[in-house]
This record gives C-alpha cells, structure tokens and sequence, in this order.
C-alpha cells in the first residue's frame, strides 16, 4: 500500500509542510517518485516517520536523528530502543514529581527553602542529559562494532589489553572511563580480597555498566582531575583510549600518579596519527568541510608523544604496540561508525546520508572492501 503526501501527513496526524520539507532536507524521503511527480509514502516509510516523530518529542535534534534512522534496524530493534529512552525520562519524570510532592508537604510558607527549589529547577535541566547519555552510549557501541566485525586481529582490541594487564599485583584496581564496561565483561577474575573500581565521568555510563556489572565491580561516577581516594590507594589504574578527552591533562595524571602506590603500575591506551585515517580521506573526498574531530586526539596524548609525557611522572613508560587493521566490506556499519564521530558530520552528511551511504557503496564496490590503517597501543608505567 502506498500514500500520496497528503494522506501521508494525514495518517501521522502532521503537516504536509512537516513531510515536504523531511523529503527536502533529506530526512525522510518517498519510497517512490511517480512520472508526474507526485510523492509516494509506503509502510516503511511510516515506521521511519513514527521513529523520527518519537525521537523529537523526545529531545534529540534533526541533526542527532538523521544517523538514528539511517541505521538499518528491524521493527523489534527500533521500538526497544525507544521503549529505553522512554523509560529513562520516566524515571527521571518520577524523581521530579516526588520531589515536588515532597515539597509540598513540607513546605513553610515563611521560611521557604530556597535551596531546594534550585535543587528542583537543576532536576530539569538533567532531562536534557539524558539524551546526551543515550548518544553516548549508542555512539560507543556503535565504535566497537566496526572494530568488532572488521578487525584483521581476531584476538580483539579488549582481549589483547586485559592480558597485558598484571593480576598478580592487583588488590586495588581503579579504571578510568570504563564506557560500557566491554573491558570486564565474561571475565574470569578471582576476586576475592580484591577491589575493583569501574568508573566513568559520564553517569549514563555508569548506570549502564552497573546493571550489567555491578553485582561483582564497584561502579561508581567520578573526574579523574579530582579521584575521590586517599593517597596511594591503589596498585594498577587503567584508562583505556582517555587521556587525549581529559580537560587538563597534566591536573588527571597528577591525580592519577596521587592515588596509585608506589611501584603501581598505570595502564594507558591511545592512538597515533596514522590510526584510521583512511576514514578521514573517505569523508573529506565527498565533502571537504567534514571534521570528524574538532581536535587531533593524537597531539594532546598519542603514542608519538605519550612516552615523553608519561615520564614526567613515571620512574618507567614502555610502550606495546597492538597490531591490527581494518577490512571493511559493508557500507552501513562505516557510515554508522562516522555518524558516531565528535564532529560536524551529523550537521553537513546528515541531510545527504542516502547519497553518502551510496558513495561508500560504489567505492566498496569497485575495491572489493576499504581497508583502513589502526596504529594503537599500551604504555604500561610504574611509578
């Protein structure tokens, strides 16, 4: 069954100008464009719409959802990942409501609390966050996908670095930015007399991590400029792929170096300049003004300079190379992997991702696959 735009609009209780100008930007375009032109809307295209419609009510920008609905997902996939949102502005709905209830019955009309009103209207700028945290966990996963699917090196990036950790000298152990946790997960620690810390500066995160891992790790949200532990508490921290979003880095590592013991061992990842600059060239030879990065992670920690940062406060920094690449054969997952990147590309592909998707596909292609270059590694320091 197919729709002209009118009846099109009719049915998801829109403006014909909502759906005209979702076909204009690129949003949402027809299923098919008839001789004479008129517009033609299918089934499909309404199950886009509700998503797109959801997804706005909800918070998220045009620009946010352009990636959110190019990504192939089945009916089930795309309803249960509304369903999460939903229910995490509920819960977040719910605490504001019982906090106002609680308001209420306790409130002095002469000696007003002042401090909790603020506490109520800073509640509300915290639903905004939620979006925010969705991204960023939706973003991550997204990342360790393409790896996942397409690395040369089957070991696996999370594999490689949990051996190159040393148990034997772990009784208290802090990582730093765990994400979602994928560094702990199916794991075979003894932990008894142990003390593992999971943390990230992010509380959706942490939240997340906590469901899946809480049970057996500390999960807890903290800034690794101001770690909230006593001096040398602990023997090994981690900070897999970190350093280069830390704010100050030089205040982090201080903080760092405070807590570990001495003779602790401090375990950090990162990338170099040659580290997936194959999608940089891809993105830019269809648009020049994409930035994927608005800074070069490389130059504020890297493995070309990590070592001489490192050993401003390490008796000892060496560095263990993870060799692997990428050989990727399939379009959709390298063009949700750019989608997820921290720059313009939501702003200037989003209304052109049909096409762009389509230009990836023709180089696929032609070359069989695109193979792209990882340079990534550990430096292990003992303080």
């Amino acid at each position: 069954m197919n729709y002209s735009t009118g009846k099109f609009a009719k049915l998801a209780n829109v403006t014909e100008r909502t759906i005209r100008y979702y076909d204009k930007i690129g949003l949402l375009k027809p299923s098919f464009v008839m001789e004479n032109g008129y517009r033609r809307y299918t089934q499909s295209d309404l199950l886009k719409l509700q998503k797109i419609l959801s997804l706005k009510h909800m918070g998220f920008s045009l620009e946010e959802i352009y990636p959110m609905v190019s990504k192939e997902q089945n009916i089930k996939e795309s309803f249960s990942m509304q369903i999460d949102l939903l229910d995490s502005q509920i819960k977040h709905l719910q605490v504001i409501r019982d906090s106002m209830e609680s308001f209420v019955q306790n409130v002095d009309e002469k000696n007003i609390d002042w401090n909790q009103i603020i506490s109520l209207l800073q509640m509300f700028d915290i639903e905004s966050s939620i979006v925010e945290q969705y991204k960023n966990s939706n973003n991550l996963n997204v990342r360790i996908s393409l790896h996942d699917q397409f690395s040369t090196n089957k070991t696996g990036w999370f594999n490689w670095l949990f051996k190159q950790i040393d148990f034997s000298k772990v009784n208290h152990l802090l990582e730093i930015g765990c994400g979602n946790g994928k560094l702990w997960e199916n794991r075979n620690i003894d932990l008894r007399n142990r003390e593992i810390f999971l943390s990230d500066i992010s509380e959706g995160m942490v939240h997340e991590v906590r469901k899946k891992l809480g049970k057996d790790y500390n999960c807890i949200a903290l800034d690794c400029q101001a770690i909230p532990f006593k001096d040398g508490y602990f023997d090994t921290v981690i900070a897999n792929h970190v350093l280069f979003y830390v704010q100050n880095l030089e205040k982090g590592l201080s903080e760092i170096c405070r807590v570990l013991k001495n003779n602790g061992i401090f375990y950090c990842s990162t990338y170099g300049k040659e580290h997936m600059k194959e999608i940089t060239e891809l993105v830019q030879s269809f648009d020049s003004k994409v930035e994927l990065s608005q800074n070069s992670l490389f130059d504020i920690f890297g493995i070309e300079n990590g070592k001489a940062i490192l050993n401003k406060y390490f008796r000892s920094v060496q560095f263990i190379q993870y060799e692997d690449s990428l050989i990727v054969d399939e379009a959709q997952p390298l063009v949700d992997y750019i989608m997820s990147c921290h720059g313009n590309q939501n702003e200037i592909l989003g209304p052109k991702i049909t096409k762009f998707k389509e230009y990836v596909e023709s180089i696929i292609s032609k070359n069989g696959n695109i193979t792209i270059t990882k340079q990534a590694g550990i430096f292990i320091c003992t303080k």
